[in-house]
Order: C-alpha cells, then structure tokens, then sequence
C-alpha cells in the first residue's frame, strides 16, 4: 500500500457550490467520520453566501454520504465549524460564526459594521444525521467591545483528566481595537460543563487568532494560535494554560513550528498511560517564500504533520504530506489507528481553493516504524 491515501471529499464547482473551504474533521462516539467544512455559492471569498456542510462516513473515509447542509441563513454567511463530541452523551457540539453578506472582514475590524458578527452553537444527537436548529449564544460569549468573532476552525475537545475532566472546549478568537493594533487579533475558548446546555468564555490570549487546543498529560491545556505579526517569524504562537482555559500564560513562539500566517490542527493521538507513549500531532503548511503582492506573508504549500513524544516541547518527527498548494487543515485518530488529514489542497500556485482531500496513514508511515 502506497501512504498517504487520497480520498476527495469536496470538490470546489460541484453540488452547486463554487469553492468549498475550511475543514474539520472528527470521530463520533458511534465511530462515525464526520467532514465538514464551509460550501461558498457565488465568490468564494470570506464573506460570501456560506453554508456549514457535512458528510458521513461508516468505513473510515473509503466511501462518504451525500453532503447536507448543518447550518445555513439565506445568503449570509454562516461558517468557521469547530466540532466537539460529548463522550459521555454521543452528542455533537458544533460551533460556528455568522455575519451579514454585506459586512467585510474590513467593515468588523473595523467596528464600522452595522451588523456585528456573532458566534452560534448547534448539535446533533444521532451521530450527525440530523442537526438542531442553530442558536445565537453572543450574550453569553461576545463582549461588546469584541469586534471580530470565529470559532476555531478545527475541533474542540473535551477534557479527560483533573477537576475539570468532562468540560467541553472550543478554541476560538475575536478582536479588540488596540492603539497600536487596530486588528487587535485574541484567541480565548468556549465551555461547556453541562454537557453543552449553556456556554461561558475563558481566559484570553492576546496576539493570535485561529487556535486549537490540547490537554497535556499533566493536567493543562496547550494552544497553538495564528500569529501575524512578523517580528513573530512566522512561528506558531503558544500558550499554556493551568486551570482549564480560565487563564492564559504569555503568548511565547515555537521556532520548530514555521507558519505562513495559517491555519493549523493540533491533536493528541495516545495518553502515556496503560504502557502507551504520549504523542501528539500537527499539521500545517511549513513554506517559506514569500508571495510578491505581501511579503510578509508566505505561499501556502508543503502541507506537513509533525509529531511530539514530550508534550509538544519538541517535534522530532516530520512528514510532507502535500507539496503543493495546501492551506487548512485538521487531523483525527481513526478507529483503526490509523491518522486521517482532512485539507485544502489542489496543487500548483495559489490553488489551495480547489478541493478538500482526505489523506489516510498509519502512524508506522509517519515515524518510519
């Protein structure tokens, strides 16, 4: 067998969406596969008529179901899915943001919108069949002053150890006008510790967007978080926290993990428990040339995970998965064993818009064995 297999799940022009972007991807509780990502009709862009989509899988990503819409509003744009699975209950946390068609990224950041963006939660109780209608929790969870609002994108988690085993967490960002930051960028989570009845907001990280989450082994949480600043030198921007999210340490960089101002996945796939090492996996795009029209920020290609045996201290192993064009991404441990990458991908220059493909590996590829 020839590693990684390529499955495509979304391919942009067809079922009547012209682009389809930003994956997630999770194993349900019933070991369902769960792929969703945002369906753009008309541009493509950002700020578009999105709908959230999904697609099943019984067989481990060999064949799929038809994609249904999870989340949509009438030309506007609903997108960012940041998945959780309840363990304890089989049921499917799915968060996700809304804003106007009418209102730019540009228009947010700049508090110049009339319609500001809002962060929205639904769920599902059969294994992602059907899917409740989506709910605005902006009281709870925006503050007024916070402009900018998304959800992951990637997946959230739910805690395994410690007092606060059982919470449900999804990283998120917003932004905050500072003086000498207009985009003021933050990343801070979700939870949930009522099996996902009610939410509330932790800690916030100042300097990142686009985060995800893992628990350590000893009980705290590690965030990795998109950084654009330069003086970051494009490395993934880091944070730790002690007490479940609530708090944050200082966002400190990675020099292993290289960023071209992107979205990543950060999982774990084994606890060092029961003779098992700890692992966890990354994945990325890790180019380095910088495009003409931006200097500051790199072409998205040579898509990469990486795996840590020390709690994400150091990244020994590293394997290119796409060398062309690739952007996001989001990783899961299959039922199996087995490691699925669900990303953006299409090869060539700039061409990271054209289909979202699902690569397949056992974890004995990745290290070599």
């Amino acid at each position: 067998m020839k590693y990684p297999e390529e499955i495509d799940v979304f391919v942009s022009g067809q079922d009547g969406y012209c682009t389809y972007r930003i994956p997630a991807l999770i194993v349900t509780a019933q070991k369902t596969l769960l792929a969703f990502c945002e369906g753009r009709r008309i541009t493509g862009n950002d700020t578009d008529d999105i709908d959230v989509l999904v697609k099943r899988s019984v067989d481990g990503g060999d064949s799929w179901s038809e994609q249904q819409v999870v989340w949509g509003d009438a030309g506007n744009t609903c997108g960012n899915p940041c998945p959780v699975v309840d363990e304890a209950t089989g049921d499917i946390w799915l968060g996700g943001t809304w804003n106007h068609i009418d209102e730019p990224h540009e228009t947010v950041i700049a508090g110049t919108a009339r319609f500001s963006r809002q962060p929205y939660i639904t769920h599902s109780t059969d294994d992602g069949r059907t899917w409740a209608k989506a709910s605005n929790i902006g009281k709870a969870t925006k503050h007024p002053e916070w402009r900018w609002y998304a959800t992951g994108p990637g997946v959230g988690i739910q805690l395994k150890h410690g007092p606060n085993a059982g919470r449900l967490v999804i990283p998120c960002n917003h932004s905050v006008a500072y003086p000498d930051n207009p985009e003021g960028y933050c990343g801070h989570i979700l939870y949930s510790d009522d099996h996902g009845q009610t939410w509330q907001n932790g800690g916030v990280i100042e300097g990142v967007n686009e985060c995800q989450v893992a628990e350590l082994s000893d009980g705290r949480l590690l965030l990795h978080g998109r950084h654009h600043d330069p003086q970051g030198m494009h490395q993934k921007g880091v944070s730790y926290s002690v007490d479940g999210g609530l708090l944050w340490s200082p966002l400190q960089f990675h020099p292993q993990l290289i960023e071209p101002v992107c979205q990543s996945s950060l999982i774990r796939y084994s606890w060092p428990e029961a003779g098992d090492q700890s692992r966890l996996l990354f994945s990325n795009p890790v180019n380095t040339v910088p495009r003409i029209v931006n200097k500051h920020m790199y072409r998205r290609r040579k898509l990469t995970v990486r795996l840590s045996y020390d709690e994400g201290e150091t990244w020994p192993v590293a394997k290119l998965l796409e060398d062309g064009s690739s952007a996001y991404s989001c990783l899961t441990a299959l039922p199996n064993g087995d490691i699925a990458c669900l990303h953006e991908g299409g090869g060539g220059v700039e061409r990271y818009r054209e289909r979202i493909v699902l690569k397949r590996f056992p974890l004995e590829w990745l290290t070599d064995g």
